[in-house]
Formats: structure tokens, C-alpha cells, sequence
């Protein structure tokens, strides 16, 4: 399956709004690349549609997962209790570190395997429940 996806440079830690259409091994060599580092930004779509984006933003074992809907729709995975929701973490969002509740975060493999998931399938129904912002 194809997909198109940005994200942050392994090289610099900056993120690159080019797009890569690829196939879905090529987007996983790059998540592995930002986990080795300890923190990344990935979006990704489907080829052919400008929406749904998922979004998945990561520092070390915490993730936070985005789902933009359409331009003026954006949702955030509701946490799945890795982190008490009276805690923050902070994550990279573009190129900025962004701070957000427990209630919002993911343990980092769950968060890769839903964006997996929807690389393949395009199903964000089934990631689980979304809060819309």
C-alpha cells in the first residue's frame, strides 16, 4: 500500500514539509529513524486524498496522536492511561515541543501500530475514541 507522508528529519531533528509518496516499509524506516533519536513528527495520508491525516508526535516512550478530518476539523486520540491525566509530557509538534495531558497520550508502540493500521486499512473509526478540538 501506498502512502504519502512529512515528518521530521533524522539528520537535523527539523521538520521537512515535503511530501514522500511511498510505500508504507519506506514511512516505517523513517519512524524507526526518529525512535532511535528518541522523538519525531510524522503526518500521513492516503494517495489521491488531501484528508484524513493522522498525525503522530513522539518523545521517547509517549506519543500523542492527531486526526485532521478536513482543513477546519482536527481531533485528538483519546490517551490510552500510560500517563495520569493530571501529568504533562511534551512532544514535538512540526518543529515546536508542545505540552499536553495524560488524558491525550499514548505509549509509543500502540500509537506507531494505529498509524500502521491506517496506512493500511484508512479506518480511523476503529483507532479508538477521538476528542475534537
Amino acid at each position: 500500500m501506498s502512502v504519502v507522508w512529512v515528518g521530521t528529519l533524522p539528520e537535523s531533528g527539523l521538520f521537512s514539509a515535503v511530501e514522500t509518496d511511498s510505500g508504507a516499509e519506506d514511512l516505517s524506516g523513517r519512524f524507526n529513524d526518529l525512535r532511535s533519536r528518541g522523538q519525531g513528527y510524522i503526518e500521513v495520508r492516503l494517495p489521491n486524498r488531501e484528508f484524513p491525516v493522522l498525525t503522530l508526535a513522539f518523545r521517547d516512550d509517549h506519543a500523542v496522536v492527531h486526526l485532521m478530518s478536513d482543513p477546519e476539523r482536527t481531533s485528538l486520540l483519546v490517551g490510552d492511561g500510560t500517563v495520569p491525566s493530571g501529568d504533562e509530557i511534551e512532544v514535538p509538534i512540526m518543529d515546536d515541543l508542545v505540552t499536553f495531558t495524560g488524558d491525550f497520550v499514548l505509549d509509543i508502540d500502540r500509537a506507531w501500530n494505529l498509524v500502521h493500521y491506517f496506512s493500511h486499512t484508512q479506518a480511523v473509526t476503529a483507532l479508538g475514541e477521538w476528542c475534537e478540538l
